[in-house]
């Protein structure tokens, strides 16, 4: 990271975008320090992703329940306080969740 000046973000204060899935509703919070995403988002209880993700994430779980397939047929639960990593154009993922979960995300 670089070019980045010490500052704090208020979440609440973050203005919320939406993002429909194939099932549910994601919330966003983004915000964007040079080409570093950084966003709070909030999967509603039954969220199913509408598409498979190439972009690489740091992806910790504050809340709910994340389950994470991968394209070759993996599936990976997160739970609170864990988190998963993975780069740009490795490993297709695709998100859902049955109870909702609240995550952290640099990307």
């Amino acid at each position: 990271m670089q070019d980045i000046p010490f500052g704090v973000t208020d979440w609440d204060a973050i203005p919320v975008t939406e993002h429909p899935g194939e099932h549910g509703m994601a919330t966003w919070r983004t915000q964007q320090f040079g080409t570093l995403r950084v966003r709070m988002v909030v999967y509603s209880p039954g969220y199913v992703a509408d598409h498979w993700c190439d972009k690489g994430h740091i992806l910790l779980c504050l809340a709910g329940q994340l389950e994470t397939q991968l394209a070759d047929g993996r599936v990976f639960t997160l739970m609170l306080g864990m988190s998963y990593q993975v780069a740009d154009d490795t490993a297709p993922h695709r998100s859902s969740t049955a109870s909702g979960a609240t995550l952290f995300i640099i990307d």
